[in-house]
């Protein structure tokens, strides 16, 4: 029997939201991991709005943000005092104008369930225990038209050849070890400590505060059940959880007074690394998450940079996998590598900030951290880089201006989020925004103009489902302001039809134009009217594969269970 047609190593969020977007766009997969079910572990927190959005195409951001807390703002704290602080929820254009607070566990619960509704499973329990060697002969398990694996149960071996393998195995990850692709960066020299339970005295506001001293740095988080206290201590080579009477100590030490942590139900000491491997692909292994990239505490942005970088390849390898150009696939390191380099290089500084310990470095970076605030800096200039909203993807290998793209507007930019417009739903989607069409998490062939354009639109309509693909692609075209025009051909064709509602933001020059949207929202292609056949090139070819799932020994698949919290934590969700 054909196995599917991608094999995802690890059920993290990364895994899953991988697996996700491959089903979410017709492709099926097999997904295992080591563990015995979904995660308990409280790791991850934040979840900001770049990844909010990535979960929102898959339908799983609001079932997650109604166990989340939103986060009001930050604050730094020296020797007492308040010296900056950054209001949250400011963000524009989008449906997550600030970040949730919610326990990892939640965002891997939310994504199972989504998982399985697509008819997706998780087979649990399941070790993959080495790449060993690639189809057609060729060497280092990741070239050739294949992927051989092992797979390792309690009920067995098996041997199989999968077509793709995506590795979402973790910071020690087996495949990225496997195909010889080195971790390159550093640990810090700190001990870190981690406690979630009960504080009683602390802020009434969803604030995160930082209270940095001289013997180290006090971080409070309220989550949606109690707050989250984490410190930094000079490595002694201990590995045991930290009692409550230690972190107690601490936030005494630390913190400004009055405050007592206790009945809590999570503990962590842990080292906290920065690393980024060389490359995230070999061959048809792509290797995505903390397989790839490691981060520090600061800012929540190892959840994050994963969750985007598991959407990033689920449908860049579905559209692959259904007859689009795999050369697509190359833009996948080139794209979400710089972005895990910048978000762990911005952890990185932010670490060091806290641990400065010369009383001159510690008066400088509070004397900045002042002068940041009080302009607005901090707000107008970090939120922005901790949300991950809107990179710069303009060097792509996979965007591209063609014939006629002038004719497009200035805010439709190739290699950037496409802007959000305001319209009235003439036929089909009942959207009310550009940005509610593209939440669906499909490839979107926009038309822009009067009745010619609606011809490109029909006529792409008419090809795309000839190629059994008008599944995984919408094409939209949208009328300028004023009276509808005769939508023609397009209403047969399968099109969604609306008007501009505004002055014209999406007006550009001449009598139209059209563009390839991304699933992920970026602009991917321009071209003016005349340039339809070579943005159907970009775009999927193939129907669906119709895959049975060659599954390996059936393991039991556990019921999903709530977190480890105890029943007197208090909701504070608004």
């Amino acid at each position: 029997m054909t196995p599917p047609p991608v094999l995802v190593v690890g059920a993290g969020p990364t895994g899953l939201t991988a697996a996700c977007a491959l089903w979410s766009l017709g492709v099926p997969c097999r997904v295992v991991d080591r563990r015995s079910g979904p995660g308990l572990a409280p790791k991850g927190l934040v979840l900001w709005s770049g990844a909010l959005e990535c979960l929102h195409r898959l339908d799983v951001a609001r079932r997650i943000a109604d166990e989340a807390l939103p986060l009001a703002g930050a604050s730094y704290w020296s020797k007492g005092r308040r010296i900056g602080g950054v209001r949250f929820g400011g963000l524009r254009g989008t449906a997550f104008p600030g970040p949730l607070c919610v326990p990892q566990p939640a965002t891997e619960r939310a994504l199972y369930a989504r998982l399985t509704e697509l008819g997706g499973t998780v087979e649990w329990e399941t070790d993959l225990t080495g790449v060993t060697e690639a189809a057609e002969g060729a060497t280092g398990g990741a070239t050739g038209d294949g992927v051989s694996v092992e797979l390792r149960s309690a009920n067995g071996t098996e041997r199989l050849t999968v077509p793709w393998l995506i590795a979402a195995d973790g910071a020690r990850s087996t495949v990225r070890e496997s195909v010889g692709i080195p971790f390159e960066g550093h640990t810090f020299d700190r001990t870190f400590l981690i406690g979630d339970g009960l504080l009683t005295g602390g802020p009434d506001e969803a604030e995160v505060q930082h209270h940095i001293s001289p013997d180290g740095v006090l971080v409070i988080v309220p989550q949606p059940r109690g707050h989250r206290i984490f410190f930094d201590l000079a490595s002694d080579g201990r590995t045991e959880p930290p009692t409550v009477e230690l972190l107690q100590r601490l936030l005494d030490e630390r913190g400004p007074g009055g405050l007592r942590f206790h009945d809590a139900w999570w503990t962590s000491r842990f080292q906290v690394h920065a690393k980024v491997a060389p490359r995230f692909r070999a061959g048809r292994v792509l290797l995505a998450g903390d397989a790839v990239h490691a981060h520090t505490t600061a800012g929540g942005q190892g959840l994050n940079t994963g969750v985007q970088d598991g959407y990033d390849i689920g449908w860049k390898l579905a559209s692959v996998v259904r007859g689009q150009d795999p050369a697509l696939l190359d833009s996948f390191e080139a794209e979400r590598r710089p972005a895990s380099v910048r978000a762990v290089r911005n952890g990185d500084q932010q670490i060091r900030m806290w641990l400065l310990r010369h009383p001159l470095a510690r008066a400088v970076r509070d004397t900045v951290l002042r002068g940041l605030s009080g302009a607005g800096l901090l707000e107008s200039r970090v939120v922005p880089l901790l949300a991950q909203l809107d990179l710069d993807l303009s060097k792509s290998p996979a965007v591209a201006d063609l014939e006629g793209a002038a004719g497009a507007p200035r805010g439709v930019r190739t290699g950037r989020r496409a802007p959000d417009a305001a319209l009235v739903p003439v036929h089909g989607a009942t959207a009310l925004t550009l940005h509610g069409h593209l939440a669906a998490g499909r490839h979107t062939l926009l038309a822009y103009g009067g009745r010619a354009a609606g011809e490109q639109a029909a006529r792409a309509g008419t090809v795309l489902r000839d190629r059994g693909a008008g599944d995984a692609v919408t094409v939209v075209w949208i009328q300028p302001p004023g009276p509808a025009a005769d939508p023609g051909a397009a209403i047969a064709a399968g099109c969604d039809i609306a008007r501009e509602a505004d002055s014209g933001g999406l007006r550009g020059g001449g009598a139209g134009w059209l563009a390839w949207i991304r699933p992920d929202g970026v602009v991917g292609a321009r071209a003016g009217l005349t340039g339809l056949d070579a943005l159907l090139d970009r775009l999927p070819r193939d129907p669906a594969p119709q895959v049975p799932l060659v599954r390996g020994p059936v393991v039991r698949e556990p019921a999903l269970r709530d977190p480890v919290v105890r029943a007197e934590a208090p909701s504070r969700r608004p």
